[in-house]
């Protein structure tokens, strides 16, 4: 496993995490080590991009059959399951940037004094 961390720069804890989502699946030596195949390498790079693109592991582990290499999909039904996943992102941003309009709202405004003279 520790060949593994170096050549992907993903954490043993994480390598595990992809193993228990189904995402990952090294063969297990009867000593309970795992191997890795040359073409996991790969595959966790996939992983990571598609956790980057905002991508729940249970969403990515229905598309990684569906996509070549090159991420280029392959099941017509994936293109479909895509759009749906773009479609909630685009609301999540719509909703962070009116979060962030409100906050900079307020920030435009000049500090109020609450302390008050008491003498």
């Amino acid at each position: 496993m520790r060949e593994m961390v170096a050549r992907t720069g993903v954490s043993e804890r994480l390598l595990r995490y992809y193993e228990e989502q189904g995402l990952l699946r090294p063969v297990r030596l009867p000593s309970g080590y795992r191997e890795y195949a040359e073409s996991d390498i790969d595959l966790v790079g996939r992983i990571r991009t598609l956790l980057a693109a905002g991508l729940s592991t249970s969403t990515i582990a229905q598309v990684l059959p569906c996509v070549t290499e090159n991420l280029e999909p392959t099941c017509p039904v994936l293109i479909d399951q895509l759009q749906q996943e773009r479609d909630r992102i685009t609301a999540s941003i719509k909703a962070l940037e009116e979060s962030r309009q409100l906050l900079d709202g307020v920030l435009s405004k000049p500090v109020v004094n609450s302390v008050t003279d008491s003498a």
